[in-house]
């Protein structure tokens, strides 16, 4: 039984709390008035007859004790939010027939989560997932290969097709370890490297040149990579710098010690992700469909990349509906 004054409500905000040292940022991350998060923390502080920030220090810091109690915090609510995402999908048993095209980026960790999510709710289904690039994806949907996709937006949706947004997805810079040293001058740290594109026949690539085109930025051509992960060793290696998105980054974890990620120094710019669906679709279920993936990129992407980055906050987010 939890102690008096302690709530999930009190947890959310202590979390938001930790992660951004800022009253108004931790309103805004959990949808409550800034008098509200002040009063929740001080409810869960008196509860526990400690304090779990240092209230005298601008922006706040969590302190000794309120580490320790934050490590279990997490715990609790990834577990809480990991059920929650799981139930999302209630009951799809009445479908005959499902196929599904993911995005590639989701690869390593959410493919299998949805996955076996799905299969759950389809008892009496027969069901069909592929993963490919956004391209092939959305080309696929043109033909009516596949009910629901979830790709990178193009910011055009076909006849016949229902877009439903599930992430912001912004666009970063990452570079060799240790090679730039001035923050301020990014682009001259890295004037001696080439920049290593995306092969040009992927959405994502051209949503980068379509963006260096904007800024009148033009780099030599030198590589071109088709596969991210293989573009994120190339960095860690030293060859050159690239262009990605935290989705990107994220999967290339074992590059991670040997990469730098830094907010772009030419014009922010960002993509979408979302759930397309036939317009033949009972609305229910794709809607069911992409407030699970919101749940499950926000568990398992959003908020370890948070905890890395946390500059991203705002910026990588879950596109509510």
């Amino acid at each position: 039984m939890l102690i008096k004054g302690v709530t999930l409500r009190g947890l959310e905000v202590f979390e938001a709390l930790a992660s951004t040292g800022s009253v108004a940022q931790a309103a805004d991350m959990t949808g409550l008035s800034q008098p509200a998060v002040s009063q929740q923390l001080r409810n869960l502080e008196s509860a526990l007859g400690t304090e779990l920030v240092d209230h005298s220090r601008r922006p706040m810091r969590v302190t000794p004790a309120g580490r320790s109690f934050l490590a279990r915090t997490e715990a609790v609510l990834n577990e809480l939010r990991l059920a929650q995402s799981e139930l999302t999908v209630m009951d799809l048993s009445h479908l005959s027939t499902l196929s599904v095209g993911l995005i590639d980026d989701f690869d390593s960790d959410l493919t299998p989560r949805l996955a076996t999510v799905l299969a759950e709710s389809l008892t009496k289904c027969r069901f069909k997932l592929i993963t490919a690039s956004s391209t092939q994806i959305q080309e696929a949907m043109k033909a009516r290969e596949l009910h629901m996709a979830v790709a990178a937006s193009t910011g055009d949706v076909a006849p016949g097709i229902t877009e439903y947004p599930i992430v912001r997805d912004p666009f970063i810079l990452v570079a060799p370890h240790g090679i730039v040293r001035n923050k301020n001058d990014i682009m001259g740290d890295l004037a001696e490297l080439p920049l290593l594109r995306y092969s040009r026949d992927q959405l994502i690539a051209r949503q980068i040149e379509a963006h260096l085109a904007r800024q009148k930025l033009d780099f030599e051509t030198r590589f071109e990579i088709g596969s991210n992960p293989a573009l994120m060793a190339m960095v860690a290696r030293r060859i050159g710098w690239a262009i990605t998105t935290p989705l990107g980054y994220m999967r290339a974890a074992r590059s991670h010690p040997d990469i730098d990620v830094f907010p772009l120094p030419f014009g922010a710019f960002s993509r979408n992700i979302s759930l397309f669906a036939g317009t033949d679709w009972v609305d229910q279920v794709p809607r069911d469909v992409s407030r699970t993936m919101r749940h499950l990129v926000q568990n398992h992407v959003i908020d370890p990349a948070l905890t890395q980055l946390p500059w991203l906050s705002g910026r990588f987010s879950v596109i509510d509906s």
